[in-house]
Order: C-alpha cells, then sequence, then structure tokens
C-alpha cells in the first residue's frame, strides 16, 4: 500500500499553492481531485492578496502567461450613486492589481504547472472514506474506472472546496449564522464594454441592499454576469431557463443597456444556500483550508484569496509537523484563518444592513479612510495596523451613524 506524506484531497487554488510549498519543501504529496480539468467553478474575481501567495510558492509566472484580465479595482454603484476604489490607493503595501479570471482556466493552469514539477495528480478520484489512527490514516477513493483504492498519509489537507469532503465524512459542517441567499448567473459576450468597465469589477446593489448583481470583465470579450439575492428573488430569477434574470440584466436602467440583446455565453445557473460553517477547522493528522472552511458570501470576492492564504499556512504548518516540531493547529491555524473571516463578515454584514452603502455613498468620503477600507476590498485582512481591519466590529457601524447624523 502506497504511504504519502501528505495527501491533498482537492486541486482547487488552495490544494494547488498548499501542494506547491510542500512540493518545494521535498514532501511527498498525492492529491486526489473529484472532477476533470478544466472544469466550470464561480469565483472569478480575484484580490491583490491571493497574488503574494501565488508569489512565494512560484506560481505567478505560471498564470501570467495565460493573459487574463486585468484588475486594478472595483466600483459599487447604487441607483445612480457611483464609488470607485483603486488598489494603487490602498493603505497597506502590497499588490495594486490582480486579475479577473475564466476559473476552469485558472485552476487548471496552476494544477498543470504543479504536475511539471513532478507532483502526482489523480483526477477522476472521488475520496469515499477515510480513518484516522495514530500515525497514518488510511484513505479510500474510487477512480475514474469505478475501482476502490486504498493509500495512507501521514497528514491530510482537505482542500476539497464547495464539496467538504472530511466535513461531510467527519460531521464538521454547521449551519452559517447568514441570511440564506442564492445567485443565478452566466455568461454574455460584452460587445458594449468601454474604458474603465474591462480593468474593475463592478457591484450594483437594489432592492434596499437586499440583492446587487455584479460584472466581473474577461480578457476574451466576455463577462460574468450574476445577481445575488434572497432564496424568493433567486428562485424566481432560475425559472424557465432564467428567463427573468436575463430580461432584468438587459433592462436593469444602471446597466444603461450594456447587456441589451447579447448573446449568452451559456444558459444561466443558479447555486442556493452558498454560506456554511464548520465546526472546527482541523483535527488530529488533517486540517482543512479554502471553502472546506467557511464560506460567507461573494460580494466582496474574498473566496480565492481565504483560499490561497489558508492552503499556504496549512501546507506550512504540515510541514513543521511533519519535520518533529510542535504545532498549536488552534493558535496558528485556526484563530489566525478566524481572523480574516471575521474582517469579512463584518464587512458582509455591514453591505446588507446598508452600512457599507452609507459609507461609500456619502458625499465627501475622507480619502485616508477610503485609502484604509481599499485595502480591506483588495484581500489584506490580516493586516492590523489598519484601524479598518483591527475595529472592524465597530468601526463601520459607527462611522455610518456619524454620516447619517450629518
Amino acid at each position: 500500500m502506497q504511504v504519502y506524506d501528505v495527501v491533498i484531497i482537492g486541486a482547487g487554488p488552495s490544494g494547488m499553492v498548499a501542494t506547491a510549498y510542500l512540493n518545494k519543501m521535498k514532501i511527498n504529496v498525492l492529491v486526489l481531485e473529484k472532477e476533470t480539468f478544466p472544469r466550470f467553478v464561480i469565483g472569478e474575481s480575484l484580490l491583490p492578496y491571493c497574488m503574494d501567495h501565488l508569489e512565494e510558492v512560484d506560481l505567478l509566472e505560471a498564470i501570467k502567461k495565460i493573459g487574463f484580465q486585468k484588475k486594478t479595482g472595483a466600483s459599487f454603484y447604487n441607483d445612480n450613486r457611483k464609488c470607485d476604489f483603486t488598489f494603487s490607493e490602498q493603505y497597506t503595501k502590497g499588490w495594486e492589481w490582480t486579475w479577473q479570471v475564466k476559473r476552469e482556466l485558472f485552476d487548471k493552469a496552476l494544477a498543470d504547472e504543479v504536475q511539471k514539477r513532478g507532483v502526482d495528480i489523480r483526477f477522476n478520484s472521488t475520496v469515499k472514506k477515510v480513518e484516522f489512527d495514530a500515525e497514518l490514516q488510511t484513505i479510500q477513493y474510487e477512480n475514474e474506472k469505478g475501482d476502490l483504492l486504498t493509500i495512507k498519509a501521514r497528514f491530510i489537507i482537505d482542500a476539497s472546496g464547495y464539496g467538504r469532503v472530511l466535513p461531510q465524512l467527519l460531521n464538521l459542517n454547521q449551519p452559517s449564522d447568514f441570511e440564506p441567499r442564492g445567485a443565478v448567473f452566466t455568461h454574455v459576450v460584452d460587445c458594449n464594454r468601454t474604458g474603465k468597465e474591462g480593468n474593475n469589477i463592478f457591484v450594483h446593489s437594489f432592492n434596499n441592499n437586499e440583492a446587487w448583481l455584479w460584472a466581473i470583465p474577461f480578457s476574451d470579450g466576455h463577462t460574468s454576469v450574476g445577481v445575488v439575492g434572497n432564496k424568493e428573488l433567486i428562485t424566481a430569477f432560475s425559472q424557465n431557463n432564467g428567463e427573468k434574470f436575463k430580461d432584468f440584466i438587459q433592462h436593469f436602467e444602471n446597466l444603461k443597456g450594456r447587456f441589451k440583446n447579447t448573446s449568452l455565453v451559456f444558459e444561466p445557473r443558479f447555486i442556493l444556500g452558498y454560506s456554511i460553517g464548520v465546526k472546527k477547522m482541523y483535527g488530529k493528522n488533517f486540517v482543512l483550508c479554502g471553502n472546506s472552511t467557511e464560506f460567507l458570501d461573494p460580494v466582496f470576492s474574498s473566496g480565492v484569496t481565504l483560499a490561497t492564504y489558508s492552503g499556504l499556512l496549512a501546507a506550512k504548518l504540515a510541514y513543521k509537523q511533519l519535520s518533529g516540531n510542535s504545532v498549536d493547529w488552534e493558535k496558528d491555524y485556526e484563530n489566525e484563518i478566524k481572523k480574516g473571516i471575521d474582517v469579512f463578515r463584518s464587512y458582509v454584514k455591514a453591505w446588507y444592513n446598508g452600512d457599507l452603502q452609507t459609507i461609500f455613498f456619502s458625499e465627501e468620503i475622507n480619502p485616508k479612510i477610503k485609502n484604509q477600507i481599499c485595502s480591506v476590498l483588495a484581500g489584506y485582512v490580516w493586516d492590523t495596523s489598519n484601524p479598518f481591519v483591527k475595529k472592524h466590529n465597530t468601526i463601520l457601524t459607527t462611522l455610518a451613524k456619524v454620516i447619517r447624523i450629518n
């Protein structure tokens, strides 16, 4: 029976960053991936902070070669009001741009590069059972031929994303404290795109901040367009092959006809109840990273950045433990990951309760405050020198109250 130092479940961004690090440290790694690449997945707008992680494990150059759309900021709209954030004007010193990507191409490029380095990635491999022992963990998986195979690992990193393999097998899932929401989305041929519309993701809130529309432009002239809202709205938008959704994006007045009479690359798809939590992020000889831990909401495009950050940290600590050193997984991993998640949680809540809209669309937002918020939107949510990170629990509500009074 084959024995590996680390088995990584999932070949998405968190898994590939973790794999690249461990491979760099000469650790024997096997990756089990349920799907075949390329495969479609939502979450197409990156944040600048994830560039740090890709660069650290030497994956950045492989992505640069693809020619993805450069992203320099984010634009937020409400009725006729607009607020632009430019990453070059952020508080935290870091990357001033990133990419908007078609995830099937982005994820495959990461996996291809890791495979070039000699790592064994077994696609069409579905984990069926995991048994934890004192030293070696036993993993049973089904390959593309339907054969059940068994391997052993000293450590397991679950980077299975929405598949949430270990949370499912070990009963670690728990409900999110967010209101159940969903999304309906498609890709369109964006013939009317102009100027800055190519460099920014833009978000339009509507229905009293209870729903919002995204547009994420790609370098090939296509744009990802979707709507996030409560279960009732998304269910209505998704019926009859998404007819109401298609009509909405063509006639939503704030889009000024940008997607009117446009061609769809694929028929609208939808997901419901995507927010989910986890009871714990680690256990004896295993750790969860990426969306296997917790997924909040897509409004600030935090998914890939949380994935690459947690994947890299998980790999570093796993390497430390495998090298014979003690690791405090609660302090050094779970608490650390939760710091970033909790910052984004505060901003997501402030988005839906209207506090952020009050701040974004105030008559004159203080430039220093705007730059500090911009760093959060760029993904630098672990920079506690930023008051809008350090005081995230209270600062948005307090600022919004001051603006409303004035």
